[in-house]
């Protein structure tokens, strides 16, 4: 396993590589750390006869979750990666869309030991995680450093591998294409998000917009987002 590869050229919107790579069709999959859920309802809109239960520990955003339209294949509950109130070998596939760096590094072990009791022996763990590199990544970094909550992460998932506790399916590299039309829509995402809160002072304010004018074009800017995935599967071997 490694944490990044600065070689990769290879890029993909984020549905081709899950589907690639995940049994989806018919599976009960539980998501940790849904989001807005863009990509869980992408899913059950693909796989109508898969069922989701979309766990998130914001509680703004959860209730943002409950006033989207009703899918008849999506669950959405208020939860916790390391801490996750479902039976033992309840899931085929068990997703984590950027969201395992935002556990708390001291129950990043934890939740990776709840997602093995939760997923059925055989079952599929998909993590995906940004790698601290790239130009969008140096620029957010000005006022939100999260490289140490990502090497983290890395750490856990790695320690679990060689543990035992998991087995190493696939790692896969790939590059995620982002666009900002304007300075605009990136400082609504940055003042948007529930599950931090970014402060900036003036002076980095102005540091993340020079930063990103350098890089304007006509059409706004394109950011080619670094992106690790790790596929893991539960033993069958052991209890």
């Amino acid at each position: 396993m490694k944490i990044a590869d600065s070689s990769v050229q290879f890029e993909s919107n984020h549905r081709a590589v899950y589907e690639s790579l995940l049994p989806l069709r018919e599976a009960k999959i539980l998501e940790l750390g849904c989001g807005k859920a863009e990509i869980t309802r992408d899913i059950v809109r693909s796989f109508p006869d898969a069922k989701i239960t979309a766990l998130e520990v914001d509680r703004v955003q959860h209730q943002k979750n409950l006033n989207l339209d009703y899918l008849p294949n999506l669950q959405f509950e208020l939860g916790s990666a390391e801490d996750i109130h479902k039976p033992d070998a309840a899931f085929d596939v068990v997703l984590m869309f950027r969201s395992l760096h935002h556990v708390p590094v001291a129950k990043m072990d934890r939740a990776l030991a709840e997602i093995r009791r939760v997923l059925k022996p055989g079952g599929l763990a998909y993590f995906e995680e940004p790698v601290f590199a790239g130009e969008y990544n140096a620029m957010i970094s000005v006022f939100h450093n999260e490289q140490r909550v990502r090497e983290a992460a890395f750490a856990a998932l790695r320690r679990a591998v060689e543990a035992g506790d998991m087995d190493l399916v696939e790692e896969k590299f790939f590059l995620a294409p982002k666009r900002f039309r304007n300075f605009a829509e990136l400082e609504a995402k940055i003042r948007g998000e529930t599950h931090t809160s970014h402060d900036l002072s003036v002076e980095q304010f102005f540091m993340v917009k020079e930063r990103f004018m350098q890089l304007m074009r006509p059409d706004g800017v394109l950011f080619q987002m670094p992106m690790r995935v790790d596929l893991l599967r539960r033993p069958l071997s052991r209890n």
